[in-house]
């Protein structure tokens, strides 16, 4: 057993460490990780509680809205007592009473063009739990050009969808090369969602995360997972680099600085901010 894991860490990991695929060095690889979470709501709960209690040494927790009542549906790291409290710090408490040797790193603000330097590098995975268009083109972009990758949900009411972009494989904009209309695709807040879809899908995405920190298994990559919980059936469809693709393709951008993410998220000459 590496001399590192304390007889603490050896009962609460046991599962894991008489794994094959994981065992005491797995282990020790996500005691050393740093995964960041991007969006603390019904996808990022989860992936919150299940790599905290994973191991992951390092979480980062990116969210700048507050509990809502609303909320306590599906976010399942935040209760009545935290409504009204930033999302961050109802996680990070959560955290810290789930597990003490996970480490959370909060960022209280939404990810743009000026903060996304400071906030994503040095991170080994980022879980994509956001809940918008530009901070998802944006994750893709800049990940992509520091070769982070990251697992990626979505959901819609009874629907949700997993992919994992990495550097070996096709990036978000050879699925979707551009965002759509501004209020043409409705939210949770407008639609509703079913409580319990974010909780498989935001399980997944951590799924993919600790896989991609151990390096086991077959990610996600180049394949789009669908799930539909009213049927309980999941699909999975390929899907390919596209040549043309202006992030990874043939001829890629230098910087998300060429990227206008207030408008379809089309790479070209950025605004004035």
């Amino acid at each position: 057993m590496p001399l590192s894991l304390d007889s603490t860490q050896l009962d609460r990991y046991s599962r894991h460490i008489i794994m094959d695929e994981v065992g005491p060095e797995g282990q020790k690889r996500l005691l050393d990780a740093r995964v960041l979470v991007v969006g603390a709501g019904g996808l990022g709960s989860p992936a919150v509680e299940y790599l905290a209690g994973a191991g992951v040494g390092t979480l980062g927790v990116v969210d700048d809205d507050v509990v809502e009542r609303s909320n306590l549906q599906r976010q399942v790291i935040h209760g009545d007592g935290d409504v009204g409290r930033p999302k961050v710090e109802s996680a990070a408490d959560f955290v810290a009473r789930l597990n003490p040797d996970v480490t959370v790193e909060t960022y209280e603000t939404r990810l743009d063009k000026s903060n996304v330097e400071d906030v994503v590098s040095g991170y080994d995975v980022v879980v994509d739990a956001s809940d918008n268009f530009p901070t998802r083109y944006l994750l893709n972009d800049f990940c992509r050009l520091r070769e982070i990758p990251i697992a990626h949900g979505a959901i819609y009411k009874f629907e949700g969808q997993v992919t994992t972009l990495a550097s070996d494989g096709p990036c978000y904009r050879c699925l979707f090369p551009e965002a759509p209309e501004p209020g043409t695709v409705p939210d949770c807040a407008t639609t509703g969602v079913l409580g319990v879809l974010p909780g498989t899908v935001g399980c997944l995405q951590a799924t993919e995360a600790v896989k991609l920190v151990l390096g086991v298994g077959e990610p996600l990559v180049g394949r789009l997972l669908f799930y539909d919980a009213m049927d309980t059936t999941f699909e999975t469809v390929p899907y390919r680099k596209n040549p043309d693709c202006p992030v990874c393709g043939d001829d890629p951008i230098e910087s998300v600085e060429e990227v206008e993410y207030a408008d379809g998220c089309t790479v070209g000459p950025a605004a004035s901010e």
